[in-house]
């Protein structure tokens, strides 16, 4: 669902005034201006205006608003739930009650001004199948994007993200590159791996170097386009599955900075079951792959305890 002119929605606080538009002029109050009661597009107030009204309609109509996630919305009634994720001025929202989903939506209608929009297919850059068997989530068209944008539409593709075994630090002697450009390029991988965890890790690594990145670090950002070329349908499948449980999994290398030598600790939290590229995996929450442990260990035995704690 999309809420039309969502920000003309909010409300005002603080005196603002504002000359009479042309053709709505009062005639004899030609020198008098106007006190905004409710935001206008260009005022700085106007997105949080917006946030406030809709999260004060939440949460008037028994919402409760995520902990970890101050636009995601729930509601319960007894066994039936209704969530709901706000981007802006765009609503999704799914539930395990027909009836409560509909009363949901012609609340919301009646509201704001909203167009409906039906089943969701694409978001946010994120191209979405759904099916009776599940839901297949990929960035197929934004990948071709990310290629072109790069010049790598016709790279030799390569079956891994990373050389297996490379050891990459801040200064390797190569010269240093463009640091605009290599944050560009890994700050859209970053953004691909919404659906793509394969490239998580090598992603995570090499934005260590965004302050000043060498021709290494480039190479092997590249090298990641490279393995995307040959992977561009891959994806998340979310198979329809009554199995909820949550799992979660932490390992930590030793010692694997070669700047500081620190360890890097590692963790993924799954719920439900889903298949990833065809690789039978549980799925549906992913979360901070890699990161570095603050203090350095010096006993190998030390580092999973660290890695599992931050986990």
């Amino acid at each position: 669902m999309d809420v039309k002119s969502a920000f003309l929605n909010g409300y005002i606080d603080e005196e603002i005034y504002v000359e009479q538009p042309q053709g709505f002029i009062a005639k004899g109050s030609e020198e008098k201006v106007l006190r905004l009661k409710k935001a206008l597009y260009g005022l700085k107030q106007a997105p949080r205006a917006w946030y406030s009204r809709i999260d004060k309609y939440f949460m008037d109509r028994g919402f409760r608003r995520s902990l970890s996630e101050p636009t995601l919305y729930i509601k319960s009634q007894g066994n039936d739930t209704l969530i709901v994720s706000l981007y802006v001025d765009d609503l999704i929202y799914t539930g395990n009650n027909e009836k409560m989903i509909q009363v949901f939506k012609e609340d919301m209608m009646k509201t704001f001004e909203m167009s409906d929009l039906g089943l969701m297919h694409f978001f946010l850059g994120i191209e979405i199948n759904q099916e009776k068997e599940g839901i297949f989530i990929c960035q197929r068209k934004y990948t071709e994007t990310l290629l072109k944008k790069f010049k790598m539409e016709s790279c030799k593709t390569v079956t891994t993200p990373l050389v297996t075994g490379e050891k990459y630090q801040k200064e390797d002697g190569s010269q240093k590159v463009d640091g605009s450009m290599y944050r560009s390029l890994i700050g859209s991988l970053l953004y691909l791996t919404a659906t793509r965890p394969d490239i998580m890790f090598a992603t995570c690594l090499l934005s260590r170097f965004m302050q000043s990145p060498s021709q290494v670090h480039y190479a092997a950002a590249k090298r990641i386009l490279r393995y995307l070329r040959g992977t561009k349908d891959f994806g998340i499948w979310y198979k329809s599955t009554n199995d909820a449980k949550l799992v979660g999994y932490t390992d930590s290398d030793w010692a694997g900075s070669v700047d500081d030598m620190k360890s890097t600790s590692g963790y993924t939290f799954s719920l439900g079951s889903g298949y990833f590229h065809g690789l039978p995996r549980n799925k549906l929450l992913w979360h901070n792959p890699q990161r570095k442990q603050n203090t350095l260990q010096l006993l190998q035995h030390q580092i999973k305890p660290f890695g599992l704690e931050g986990s």
